[in-house]
């Protein structure tokens, strides 16, 4: 395995080297072998022409029935703005994702080893026997749909030409000496949180019919981001550690998140927890000059200031009233009065 490893990486290092008219997305490595029960990674690698940079890439992978993509991890990834996560597919054997990378990406630096170009991560192993497979050879196949496409830094969306590279795998119907599974050696030695993030508020009128949403996105180099969760709490209860709480009403959410306070008077906090379980905590606490009465408050005060209305006409009412009594008492005693004197 690792003898087929090494020549087949050596032979795409210098196919790679000498491939410089083109954007090109490979596959490393792009020949390997996968044992029964284990679990590879298969990296997704971006090189750019010398004289282009690109800013987008708009990914579609195939993969054939007779092997699994079970995970993928983006920690490594050098795109930092994700317009679609990565997604598997495995009913129809496909991963799509989209994402860009901010002043974009215009090749390996001087004595990068090939390990700062990565997209994604594919975690693949073998399904074993599947009924209705349609693929029972010893050979599994990973590529790029021609649906991929790579967009130029040139304020444009320019389509780059494209060179697209996918990977093969020979399966092995027995199990290897010991298992292998490089995804979970991974995972297991992560005990790093999530890089600190900042939670931006924004509001335009051309999105989600003008309500406030936030923004934000970490990264972690190490086993990845698996999602996020969001608790917004009541300013008055932002000392009582509330949302540390084991049963704390967290909600998984993704980044824009409209929020559920459009008065703005919580704190919101949002907690990255990458594959292994690590987590990092932003918060966010907003202006007070952004701050306006919750719309229960308001109808708290109308439903107050009605009752306080009402109130005040009863009492006018029964001051007339009991007033009219009164005088109608007094008119009558005085002719009665008149009555007795004459």
């Amino acid at each position: 395995m690792k003898w087929t490893f090494s020549i087949g990486f050596a032979v795409a290092f210098l196919f790679f080297a000498v491939q410089t008219n083109a954007a090109t997305l490979y596959m490393d490595p792009n020949t390997t072998e996968l044992n029964r029960g284990d679990t590879l990674k298969i990296s997704v690698r971006l090189d750019t022409d010398p004289d282009e940079c690109v800013n987008v890439i708009d990914g579609v992978i195939t993969y054939s029935d007779n092997i699994q993509v079970v995970d993928i991890s983006r920690g490594a990834s050098i795109m930092s703005m994700w317009v679609e996560e990565p997604v598997i597919d495995a009913s129809n054997h496909t991963i799509t994702f989209a994402g860009g990378i901010p002043n974009g990406y215009c090749g390996r630096i001087a004595g990068d080893p090939r390990l700062t170009n990565v997209l994604i991560d594919l975690l693949v192993q073998s399904p074993g026997f599947v009924i209705g497979s349609s693929n029972d050879t010893n050979e599994g196949v990973i590529a790029f749909s021609e649906q991929t496409q790579i967009l130029l830094n040139d304020g444009l969306g320019t389509r780059a030409d494209t060179a697209l590279y996918g990977a093969t795998v020979a399966l092995s119907k027995n199990a290897g000496p010991t298992i292998v599974n490089e995804w979970g050696d991974i995972v297991s030695a992560d005990e790093i949180e999530p890089e600190d993030f900042s939670i931006a508020l924004e509001r335009t009128t051309n999105a989600y019919s003008s309500r406030y949403f936030i923004v934000f996105n970490t990264t972690d180099k190490q086993s990845g981001i698996d999602h996020y969760e969001v608790i917004e709490e009541s300013l008055s209860e932002s000392k009582l550690f509330n949302w540390g709480r084991e049963d704390a009403p967290w909600k998984e959410v993704k980044s824009p998140y409209v929020l559920s306070d459009q008065s703005l008077n919580s704190t919101i906090r949002v907690r990255a927890i990458d594959k292994a379980g690590n987590e990092t905590i932003a918060v966010l606490v907003p202006e007070e000059a952004q701050r306006t009465i919750p719309i229960e408050v308001k109808i708290l005060f109308v439903i107050i200031a009605s009752l306080i209305g009402i109130a005040i006409v009863g009492a006018l009412v029964y001051w007339v009233l009991r007033r009219r009594r009164n005088k109608d008492s007094n008119e009558g005693e005085d002719a009665q009065d008149d009555k007795e004197t004459t």
